[in-house]
């Protein structure tokens, strides 16, 4: 048959006598299979890998700072001031909602910065500069629980307003007028060995430690910057569990019941 007599080819389909070179394997649709065709080779894998990684990182530390800053932190409890309550060690989980969206309330645990002169020059451990940068970075972005350097943790005790008083002919304090048993306090100790009458100013908080006896809070720093009390705006948050050691972790309750019969200001 001559070229001339040659059958019409469907359209798609190749002359196979027009086509040059090695045979290839054709598909019905006349597309070569995805086998057959070169493959560009993969570049740049491993910077690939390192960006993702990276980008991971990042957006852990970021959104573990926003945590820290926004709804809770972790703090480590440096003395015995809030025994039985609280050990030496405990860390505790505060939120950082209170005071600005929830209200401070009587009986709640607050970690608040120290209003001046509370306590002593501190200076954290010397880990050396790598220790050192790496401690205070993993604490600004909340990998790590915040020291106490600045910090102090108490129980609230009376709110702007109040009267707090001690002690009545029974030993106890009372607010507003209404003696009050706290059952928080540690055993073996009394509600005050000192006698005290305090009106809470606006924007204030009289605070006082569990451990009655070996607590330095609102009743002997009378002469010291806010007179004993704690600023409202000097209030880290609430401290609502222990979340170390294991053994010990459980959520800290607001003693409503204590409070139950003090009447407002």
């Amino acid at each position: 048959m001559t070229s001339a007599e040659r059958r019409p080819q469907p359209e798609g389909i190749p002359d196979p006598d027009a086509v040059e070179g090695p045979s290839v394997d054709v598909t019905r649709s006349g597309t070569v299979p995805a086998h057959a065709a070169e493959r560009p080779a993969r570049t740049g894998g491993g910077r690939g890998l390192l960006r993702e990684t990276a980008i991971i990182v990042i957006s852990a530390l970021v959104l573990s700072w926003l945590i820290k800053t926004f709804l809770v932190q972790a703090f480590y409890i440096p003395s015995s001031s809030m025994e039985e309550t609280l050990q030496v060690g405990d860390r505790v989980m505060v939120s950082r909602l209170v005071p600005d969206a929830l209200d401070v309330h009587r009986g709640d645990i607050v970690v608040f910065k120290d209003p001046g002169g509370w306590l002593p020059p501190y200076e954290a451990p010397d880990r050396g500069p790598v220790g050192n940068t790496l401690r205070d970075a993993a604490t600004f972005v909340g990998l790590l629980p915040q020291d106490s350097g600045e910090h102090l943790i108490k129980r609230v005790v009376g709110t702007p307003g109040d009267t707090v008083v001690c002690c009545d002919a029974e030993g106890l304090v009372s607010v507003n007028g209404v003696a009050i048993d706290e059952t928080y306090i540690a055993p073996a100790s009394v509600p005050s060995q000192t006698e005290f009458e305090n009106v809470v100013p606006e924007g204030m908080l009289f605070v006082m430690g569990d451990n009655r006896q070996n607590s330095q809070d609102s009743r002997y720093n009378t002469g010291k910057p806010g007179g004993g009390f704690v600023p409202m705006d000097n209030v880290v948050g609430s401290a609502f569990v222990i979340v170390w050691p294991f053994g010990d972790a459980r959520v800290l309750r607001n003693p409503g019941d204590v409070f139950t019969e003090v009447p407002e200001p």
